[in-house]
């Protein structure tokens, strides 16, 4: 038995001025109070009861140690109220950290949501297109493109980030409609770089809709490690893109894109959204959060729906 629960046995003797009736309230038996109060005093070096076959009285220093146990024992009480409150209302500082355009296009919206549905939150966020160190960090929750590379963290997948071969108009009308990926390499390509994450190469399959996957180096003209410089470098057509189709906040129509060899099968196994967090039971305030970012995102994405007929493209 530990020092805490032994303190509060004894206190439990004298609030009750009895082994038997603290014995009792606590469904153990006599034997094992008076055991319990002996080794206490043991370990603290006082007699802290005075006993007599009749009575008992607390020594002058058992009445302040009853004092502290009686502290201890609200202290406790008052941890686990504290702790049912985070599971009976969310509250608190709800740290969070993601990629930057991930966190502008559909976080910002659930963080709107969140907060006026649960008033007691307070949220920060980080945007980083960098993955953060969850535990150095003290991020509660962080949302990943691609799988998650720590085995000691807890990954959710919420949705597929399937991806398409996107080039503007202009840029078909400069260069023509590429026909195969040796066709397709030999283009100027836009690259994406910051330090982490390089995507210079390309994994299509090597004929149409066959499962011989073969990857190419692109030659890219311009490379650049922001997100939205990446885009819209393809937007303005210097030159195309295997771009992640979350990134999308419309259909590609009304962005004047076209998307390139779509009869050749891509890996869109690989790219999925991920909520990552540190811990096995998470609090109620990452499951809500994580749920409403689920919301946001809709099932299936709505980005799939950018593309019209993207279901029978890149099979």
């Amino acid at each position: 038995m530990d020092r805490a629960r032994k303190l509060d046995l004894f206190l439990e003797v004298v609030q009750k001025n009895s082994f038997v009736k603290a014995a009792n309230a606590q469904n153990i038996d006599p034997s094992v109070v008076s055991k319990q109060i002996i080794s206490l005093e043991r370990e603290l070096g006082v007699r802290l009861l005075n006993r007599s076959t009749r009575s008992i009285s607390t020594t002058d220093a058992g009445d302040k140690i009853a004092k502290q146990a009686e502290v201890i024992r609200k202290t406790l009480i008052n941890t686990v109220r504290i702790a049912k409150s985070y599971h009976e209302k969310p509250k608190g500082l709800l740290r969070i950290t993601s990629p930057t355009q991930f966190g502008n296009m559909y976080l910002q919206k659930a963080v709107h949501i969140f907060i006026d549905k649960y008033p007691d939150i307070d949220i920060k966020l980080d945007l980083e297109d960098k993955r953060s160190d969850l535990i150095r960090e003290r991020f509660d929750i962080a949302f990943r493109i691609g799988p998650p590379r720590d085995s000691n963290l807890i990954a959710r997948k919420l949705a597929d980030n399937k991806m398409a071969i996107l080039a503007s108009q202009d840029f078909i009308n400069k260069y023509g409609y590429p026909k195969t990926p040796d066709e397709l390499i030999k283009l100027p390509s836009v690259i994406y770089n910051n330090g982490e994450y390089k995507l210079n190469r390309l994994t299509i399959s090597s004929s149409p809709h066959s499962g011989v996957m073969q990857t190419h180096d692109l030659q890219g003209r311009f490379e650049v490690n922001d997100v939205n410089a990446w885009t819209k470098a393809v937007d303005m057509g210097l030159g195309y893109l295997l771009r992640p189709l979350f990134t999308l906040d419309r259909n590609i129509k009304d962005l004047g894109l076209v998307p390139l060899l779509t009869n050749y099968q891509l890996p869109n196994d690989e790219w999925g959204i991920y909520a990552v967090y540190p811990h096995r039971n998470p609090t109620p305030a990452v499951k809500l959060f994580i749920e409403t970012v689920r919301e946001v995102i809709g099932t299936p994405p709505k980005w799939e729906s950018y593309i019209d007929g993207y279901e029978h493209m890149y099979k």
